[in-house]
């Protein structure tokens, strides 16, 4: 795996992105990549608790925009697309990554044992999405959130649109669309996105401590009850609204906003959305 590195001890697994370059951000490749290492430390039964990372500067920037403006992998889209021509606008290159990625959150969801994401700088649009599936939210104390997705006029997806009303409201979560604040790590506590803010000093310390008594907890009755507090939050739900997420997104993605959107991203400049 490229740009996946696995590593464990203890019980404890640890999954971490290394694309610092691209802010964690993930290519098919590497969606691929965290959907396998996902699966493997979700049913490994000697791993025990299991920590979510990035490397660097972030935690997960979501889709690569950049390799989804490139065209991403023909090759890969020829199992989505069969015999047809693959249609114009973007949303086949969005279809190629998130079909991994939600398939990892859907795991993360439904694994007997606790996930935790530790974040340590920036979790935006489908990264944010990630750190908000797992179970437990370690932040660093120069840790950001970031919805993200309007600015390059995309709906949501990874999650984000079916748990963050049931993190946070649904007024809170109407703001965090629709005005897209970028949450401190004290921001995001203090709205029960994170469980836990720590000074950047002590972080690693900190995560591996709170894995190891994960660890070595009651590891099946953390899933039983996990699974029961999930079916009370609705979270049965999750992979019916993965797909409406993956279908909304699509579709967005082959719009004349996303166009612009993604331009602007490009261009390192603010998008300018209006009706022709």
């Amino acid at each position: 795996m490229d740009h996946i590195r696995l590593s464990s001890a203890n019980g404890v697994g640890t999954i971490t992105i290394d694309r610092a370059s691209r802010f964690n951000s993930l290519d098919v490749n590497t969606a691929r990549d965290l959907r396998k290492a996902g699966l493997q430390m979700a049913r490994d039964e000697k791993i025990r608790a299991v920590v979510l990372r990035g490397t660097g500067n972030a935690f997960c920037s979501g889709a690569d925009l950049k390799y989804i403006a490139s065209g991403g992998e023909h090759g890969d889209l020829a199992y989505l697309t069969a015999a047809r021509e693959i249609p114009e606008g973007y949303g086949e290159r969005f279809k190629q990554i998130l079909e991994y990625l939600h398939s990892t959150i859907s795991e993360i969801r439904r694994a007997a044992k606790p996930f935790v994401a530790a974040v340590d700088g920036i979790a935006a649009a489908g990264g944010f999405g990630l750190a908000m599936s797992c179970d437990l939210v370690l932040a660093s104390d120069r840790a950001t959130f970031e919805w993200a997705y309007g600015k390059t006029g995309l709906t949501g997806a990874e999650s984000s649109t079916f748990l963050l009303p049931r993190l946070v409201g649904l007024r809170k979560s109407m703001e965090l669309m629709l005005l897209n604040p970028r949450l401190t790590a004290r921001d995001a506590l203090s709205l029960g996105l994170v469980t836990r803010v720590i000074d950047y000093d002590e972080f690693d310390e900190e995560v591996s401590a709170v894995a190891r008594t994960l660890a070595s907890g009651p590891t099946r009755a953390f899933g039983v009850a996990k699974a029961l507090i999930n079916q009370a939050a609705g979270v049965d739900r999750l992979d019916f609204h993965l797909d409406q997420e993956l279908q909304h997104l699509v579709r967005s993605a082959n719009s004349t906003e996303f166009k612009e959107g993604l331009m602007a991203f490009l261009e390192k400049r603010a998008a300018v959305f209006g009706h022709a």
